[in-house]
């Protein structure tokens, strides 16, 4: 079902793009280097144990690329990645660290820029995400084998790209995102609990991002 709804999101990305009058534009390529504040918005249904969980924000570098169709649309594609630190909070056990583990995100997003000849270019975008879960670590926990499933989720952006005149490449770049990001998770607790319990976690993180860009 997921997948059905990105394939018709795409359909209608792709619809919108062959239906603008596709105009030259001088220099299509753009790039933009950002600090990223990652404010994960969680939540969980843990079985059998019950709580909640909880997960550390974090500050990456973020690398973005994006290529304008017209002046106005444009795909970017967005790549960092990000470690955190997870807990399951308000269980039948008390609070259980669940170590730390990666996530790799790229999140392609089409988008629409308001005033792209204006210094003040604000623009909106939607697309979607696909992240990877990886080195996942329990160490210094109670848990024998912690597992995340790698999954898609939809991504809203807004932003703005603010040139100190015109007509020149180089801007300064304020962006928000919202991922909204779910997984499966696996615990092995059996050295502690004698039980292997599953739970659904919501990341859903806001990203919050300055940074500079140029166009090619």
């Amino acid at each position: 079902m997921k997948l059905s709804i990105i394939a018709a999101g795409m359909g209608l990305a792709a619809s919108l793009i062959s239906t603008t009058a596709l105009a030259q534009v001088d220099n299509p390529w753009q790039v933009r280097v950002r600090a990223v504040a990652v404010v994960p918005d969680e939540s969980a249904k843990i079985e059998t144990i019950g709580g909640d969980a909880a997960i550390t924000n974090t500050l990456i570098p973020e690398l973005d690329i994006s290529y304008f169709f017209t002046d106005h649309i444009s795909t970017e594609l967005i790549l960092g990645t990000t470690k955190h630190k997870a807990t399951a909070v308000g269980t039948t056990l008390g609070d259980v660290e669940l170590g730390k583990v990666w996530l790799l995100p790229p999140t392609l997003t089409l988008q629409y820029h308001m005033a792209p000849k204006a210094a003040f270019n604000p623009y909106v975008g939607a697309g979607i995400n696909y992240t990877i879960f990886y080195s996942e670590s329990t160490k210094g926990t109670v848990l024998d084998n912690i597992h995340y499933g790698n999954s898609f989720g939809f991504a809203l952006q807004a932003g703005a790209d603010i040139k100190s005149n015109p007509d020149s490449d180089w801007f300064f770049n304020l962006d928000v995102k919202k991922v909204f990001l779910n997984t499966d998770v696996r615990v092995d607790a059996t050295t502690a609990a004698g039980a292997v319990v599953n739970a659904k976690v919501d990341i859903n993180p806001w990203l919050i991002g300055v940074g500079v860009g140029k166009r090619f």
